[in-house]
C-alpha cells in the first residue's frame, strides 16, 4: 500500500491506495504545529489501525507540506514508523505540470498535487481552487499549463478575523446555510455575510480567471475545508474532490517510479 500525505496550515490529510491507484482509505488531522516526531507517529499508527491498516502493510510514502516546523518531524516519524521508501514533493519530481510562473519553486507542494489531482480527472482548461487557512485559485490553461493564481482569505479565516477584532460579533456555523440573505439578527447578518459573500467572491474570481484563460466554460474543481453551504451558494458549478490532493500524491509517486 502506498501512503500519501499532506500538511496543510490547518490539516494533515493522508490515505492509502494500492499499487492500481484505488484509494482504501482517507482521513483528516488538526495540524497543530507543536506536535513532535514520537506524537505525529502516534496520531498516524493509530488512525491506520482504525483502518485496519499495520506499518509493514506501507511499501511506499509520499508527502507534501507547507509547514516548515512538521515537515522535519513527519520525516523522523515515518522512519521509525516503517521502512518504505519515502518521498518528498519538491523540485527534482516530475509531475507531469508545467509551471509558467516567476517562481515555481515558491508553489506550494498541496497546490501542485491539486493540479495534478485535478488533471487525471478532467481536461484542462480549469479553475483550481483549494481551500484551508488560505483559499488558493490556480489558473490552468487549455494545454494544461498552471500559469498562476490569486490567494485570498478563508472564510473561517476570515469569520475569526472579525470575531477576534469587534467586541458583539459571535461565532456562527458556517456548514449551516443561512435562513435568510437579508439577515434580521447579527448572527444571521454574520453567517449571511461569511456564506453569500465567500460564494460572491468565488463568483467572481472564477469568472475573471475564465475570462484570462480565454474559456467561459472552465472547469471549476475545489477541494480542501470549503464548507458545503458556500459551495451550494455559488452560482458557478463547482465539482468538490475532497481527495484532490492525495490523488496527485499518488500520480507523482508512480511518475517517479515506474519503470
Amino acid at each position: 500500500m502506498i501512503l500519501a500525505l499532506n500538511i496543510g496550515n490547518s490539516h494533515i490529510t493522508f490515505g492509502g491506495y494500492t499499487a492500481d491507484g484505488k484509494l482504501v482509505f482517507s482521513s483528516r488531522l488538526f495540524a497543530d504545529s507543536a506536535l513532535s516526531s514520537d506524537e505525529l507517529l502516534y496520531k498516524i499508527v493509530n488512525m491506520l489501525a482504525l483502518y485496519g491498516v499495520e506499518p509493514h502493510q506501507i511499501t511506499g510514502v509520499i508527502f507534501s507540506s507547507v509547514v516548515p516546523t512538521l515537515t522535519g518531524r513527519l520525516r523522523e516519524a515515518l522512519r521509525k514508523m516503517c521502512e518504505a521508501p519515502v518521498m518528498e514533493v519538491g523540485p527534482g519530481l516530475k509531475s507531469g505540470v508545467r509551471i509558467r510562473m516567476d517562481t515555481p519553486a515558491q508553489l506550494g507542494g498541496e497546490l501542485l498535487c491539486a493540479v495534478v489531482g485535478a488533471l487525471q480527472h478532467t481536461a484542462p482548461p480549469m479553475v483550481v481552487i483549494n481551500f484551508d487557512t488560505a483559499t488558493t485559485l490556480l489558473a490552468v490553461d487549455a494545454a494544461g499549463t498552471l500559469v498562476g493564481g490569486a490567494i485570498l482569505p478563508g472564510p473561517q479565516c476570515s469569520l475569526a478575523a472579525l470575531v477576534a477584532n469587534t467586541a458583539q460579533l459571535p461565532q456562527v456555523e458556517l456548514d449551516a446555510t443561512p435562513r435568510r440573505v437579508i439577515g434580521t439578527n447579527t448572527p444571521d447578518c454574520l453567517q449571511s455575510g461569511i456564506v453569500y459573500g465567500t460564494a460572491a467572491m468565488l463568483d467572481g474570481m472564477v469568472q475573471r480567471f475564465c475570462a484570462k484563460l480565454n474559456a467561459p466554460g472552465a472547469a471549476v474543481i475545489a477541494t480542501g475545508t470549503l464548507p458545503a453551504s458556500i459551495r451550494s451558494a455559488c452560482t458557478v458549478d463547482i465539482d468538490y474532490r475532497a481527495t484532490l490532493v492525495l490523488d496527485g500524491l499518488f500520480t507523482i509517486w508512480t511518475k517517479n517510479t515506474r519503470r
